[in-house]
């Protein structure tokens, strides 16, 4: 017996990322990031998604969306495909929408998708909880209970279905914010209903934990620690999130909360860059990295840090890294590992491994960053 896996796409999913847009919402935004020089990553994350299925691909029966929203890349990789909705182009989220009412008609056992929040968003908004879904991470926004850690992460949770394995299945919530208001540095998130998720927790992320850190003079003492380690020939890439803003309050610096700076000489140089002029500014001169971690989900790369490109993290090598963390929000993990999901797969192995996170003030602990192969 057959299994039908609904697939939407959204292709222009995490346009934005790259080039400091703060996501990919908007009728204009895709064509901007475009312009930019962001390149479309939605389809090859699917791919990585779809490659864990090829060993039961005589037992799938993919129903999709014309063209880029799903039916090229299943035909590619010889995936039995059905075409259950003709999507515009540009494609649009009444797209997705429709897209996914056309899915349920067709009585498909699931549907996998690609995107962000936004595209959580639609897919909610057409089948509620009534058949199980699952997001790939695609889009810059990902605060959502709905996606898997990773792309492969996703595809393996479809193989266990399609073999007929045991998967619990749960509620989770379906999270958005107002991008306009994240463009310009505040987060206003949003529970939009709830979808039906296999709740797979090694592979399935939790919602994103909002909201500043708690304990000030932890952060203060993990601020002056690392400016206490700064070299005056040496720049510094400033992640994103409150942890590393502390950094930046303590240097008395502008930060971008939501996007990434640089600094040097405890000046500020640049600015929410993008992927391209980080990469520049990397060749320049020696280079660190300093960021934190996403919280209740222990992503370091991948979640709203995508101007920190595959070729810029080996630019600057693991070794000056610097992963800053309270042990609160280490221990809100619950001993799930780091995630560095960079959408480049041999890169994220060779970050994997323990790395050294700093909590205080010469405080350090040690602390696994994930790889795709879970047990």
């Amino acid at each position: 017996m057959q299994f039908k896996l609904g697939l939407i796409i959204n292709p222009v999913a995490g346009l934005g990322g790259s080039v400091a847009l703060k996501g990919s919402d908007g009728s204009d935004t895709a064509a901007k990031a475009m312009a930019l020089g962001a390149e479309p990553k939605a389809n090859a994350r699917t791919a990585l998604a779809l490659e864990q299925l090829k060993e039961n691909q005589a037992n799938i029966h993919i129903y999709t969306v014309n063209g880029e929203m799903g039916e090229r890349l299943a035909k590619e990789m010889g995936f039995e495909t059905h075409v259950a909705y003709q999507s515009a182009s540009p494609t649009t989220p009444e797209d997705t929408e429709a897209a996914a009412k056309a899915l349920l008609a067709e009585g498909v056992d699931m549907i996998l998708f690609a995107g962000g929040d936004g595209t959580a968003r639609n897919i909610c908004a057409a089948v509620d909880d009534s058949i199980p879904v699952l997001g790939v991470p695609a889009g810059c926004k990902i605060h959502s209970g709905v996606y898997a850690i990773t792309p492969k992460a996703a595809g393996r949770v479809v193989d266990m279905l399609v073999k007929g394995e045991l998967v619990t299945l749960g509620e989770a919530d379906v999270m958005d914010i107002d991008e306009d208001a994240f463009r310009q540095g505040t987060v206003k998130a949003k529970r939009y209903g709830e979808m039906q998720v296999p709740s797979e927790l090694r592979y399935v992320q939790s919602v994103k934990n909002g909201g500043k850190e708690s304990d000030e003079l932890v952060l203060a003492d993990i601020a002056a620690y690392v400016i206490s380690e700064m070299e005056d020939d040496e720049q510094y890439i400033m992640g994103s999130g409150s942890t590393v803003a502390a950094v930046m309050e303590e240097l008395g610096l502008e930060n971008t909360l939501l996007g990434v700076d640089l600094i040097c000489d405890h000046e500020l140089i640049g600015q929410d860059m993008i992927a391209a002029d980080l990469l520049a500014a990397a060749e320049k001169m020696p280079t660190k990295l300093v960021i934190t971690l996403i919280g209740g989900q222990g992503h370091i790369f991948g979640r709203g840090n995508q101007q920190l490109s595959p070729a810029l993290i080996r630019k600057i090598g693991k070794e000056n890294i610097m992963v800053i963390a309270t042990k609160t929000k280490l221990q809100a993990l619950n001993g799930r590992p780091l995630i560095a999901d960079t959408g480049d797969e041999a890169l994220d192995k060779e970050l994997s491994g323990y790395i050294k996170v700093i909590t205080g003030y010469n405080d350090h602990v040690m602390y696994a960053v994930g790889h795709e192969e879970l047990n």
